[in-house]
């Protein structure tokens, strides 16, 4: 009897067996045959890795993990090495229709790593990228030709976190994972003045075109967050990017020297500008002589309390020019777009269009100002005059402010072509007497409350498109994202030696449920 029953068993288990292999051969029918599926995984309330489908610039022909090179995602173990790693191999493939580089869930501490050409970094939606806290394991590079300076001490400025140099075709994304850049230790170093270098920021890529990051959640950056400096064709859309309000200079997105840049959908919480559009420092930005241009802004969501939404400068010298913003919102905020500059900064700002501000809460409404100082050195021209023109809002709603505006131009260097329409200010109870504070300033106004100062004198009436954006989009307005696919790793099929083909996408995986076991 004890011989039937462990024969019996042992018969079992073979048809166990053989059960559970025809069940992941149908499965793998089923999964080859659900081409319209947005993201193949396992019970609702469960999260595994899969398949995923989001939307790019470029798809890639080439996957892997992190994990496959080592990569723990334990928030101890260091994987610098891995991340690295994994890029320089996947560069291989940049003319083979490129690669992306998987990151699942975990805590991935990592110091800073460099990226490459026709390459998609993806964030699983609980993959958290820790910044490293040595601050001595991070590399140090030249301060930024058009700045000449580092901006917390004179010298070079550690590497950002994510880097990238001369690229082309870059995404940076995936279903709203997080970086993390763990700042505290760095805020702290920089009130304490023991800093020898800039901080890192969070992003940067540098002299590259049609980048894109999109769907992540940047937070705590030791200081901007992200920062694309002598680029075009830039797209940055659904990021939440949270700092604490008091942290310092924690920008949320900078376009710097840029042409062609796209902002949309972002939600901000910053010590600093939400966004804030730069060119350079002084003497050095004006011989570098790179303007940022044709920049579309579109559906903000801005919190900060000691700052703007969006700021023009204050390094502006080597010139900003044709920006369009609509669908502002921004909440306890101290000014809703702000201009920065000061004698010896050179350069100009014109020809800007603001449409569509609901504001709760600001200190100012407009603020233009013409002596915010802050040089890079003595070496700066005190010739240099910025120009200030063509500046353009309309359709403004503002509720709890303090005072409405406060626009301060340069003796002999008047601020001219201000056009304000459509406006409407509600004010808080401390408000200021003086609602409007106008300087060197020349300008025109219509239906705006309360009534402006005398420098911006009524003319016409708003309805008939006063200081309006241009008709016509920018080029980069036009720019359409393609559907890509990522298909996860499974090391059980990787063993069986599968590999499908479905389409475009090359599936040298499945996800295969824990019930077939």
């Amino acid at each position: 009897m004890e011989g039937y029953r462990l024969e019996d068993k042992q018969w079992g288990k073979r048809a166990s067996f053989i059960e559970r292999m025809t069940r992941v051969l149908v499965l793998v029918v089923l999964v080859l045959g659900l081409g319209g599926v947005e993201r193949v995984g396992c019970g609702k309330d469960r999260s595994f890795d899969g398949s995923f489908r989001y939307s790019a610039i470029s798809c890639r022909s080439h996957s892997a993990s992190i994990v496959d090179f080592g990569g723990v995602g334990d928030g101890e173990t260091l994987n610098t090495g891995a991340f690295q790693a994994a890029v320089n191999q996947l560069s291989r493939y940049g003319s083979d229709g490129g690669a992306q580089l998987y990151v699942p869930a975990g805590k991935w501490l990592t110091g800073s790593f460099n990226l490459t050409s026709h390459f998609t970094l993806f964030l699983h939606r609980d993959a958290v990228i820790l910044a490293s806290q040595d601050i001595n394991s991070w590399p140090v590079v030249d301060p930024l030709p058009s700045y000449g300076h580092g901006r917390d001490a004179p010298g070079g400025r550690y590497v950002s976190l994510i880097f990238g140099a001369n690229l082309t075709d870059v995404v940076i994304g995936g279903e709203n994972g997080t970086i993390d850049g763990q700042g505290q230790l760095w805020w702290d170093q920089f009130h304490s003045e023991k800093l020898q270098f800039t901080r890192p920021y969070l992003i940067e890529l540098m002299h590259s075109e049609d980048i894109q990051i999109s769907n992540l959640t940047l937070v705590n950056s030791p200081s901007w967050n992200v920062h694309p400096v002598y680029c075009s064709n830039v797209i940055i859309r659904g990021l939440t990017i949270l700092a604490p309000v008091r942290s310092p200079n924690t920008d949320g997105i900078n376009p710097d020297s840029c042409t062609n840049t796209r902002i949309e959908d972002n939600y901000i919480v910053s010590g600093d500008d939400c966004i804030a559009v730069k060119s350079g420092w002084d003497q050095y930005g004006i011989r570098y002589g790179m303007p940022t241009k044709h920049l579309f802004i579109r559906k903000l969501t801005c919190i900060s309390p000691t700052s703007a939404a969006i700021a023009l400068g204050s390094e502006m010298s080597g010139g900003i020019e044709d920006v369009r913003a609509q669908d502002i919102t921004a909440i306890n905020t101290e000014s809703a777009v702000r201009i920065k500059t000061a004698v010896g900064r050179g350069g100009y700002v014109r020809d800007i269009y603001v449409k569509g501000m609901n504001l709760y809460t600001m200190k100012w409404v407009f603020w233009i100002t013409g002596n915010y100082g802050s040089h890079a050195d003595n070496n700066y021209d005190p010739n240099a005059l910025p120009e200030i023109s063509g500046i353009n809002y309309r359709d403004v709603v503002a509720e709890n402010v303090t005072m409405a505006a406060r626009l301060e131009g340069i003796t002999a260097d008047p601020f001219t072509g201000i056009c304000i329409s459509n406006v409407t200010i509600s004010l808080a109870p401390n408000a200021k007497k003086l609602q409007w504070n106008c300087s060197n300033v020349a300008g025109v106004t219509s239906d705006v409350t309360p009534p402006p100062c005398d420098l911006l004198p009524e003319h016409g009436h708003g309805g008939d498109g006063m200081c309006d954006t241009p008709s016509g989009n920018l080029a980069v307005e036009a720019i359409e994202l393609q559907t890509c696919s990522l298909a996860v790793e499974n090391k059980l099929l990787n063993f069986l030696g599968m590999s499908f083909s479905f389409g475009s996408t090359i599936f040298s995986s499945l996800l295969i449920c824990p019930y077939i076991f």
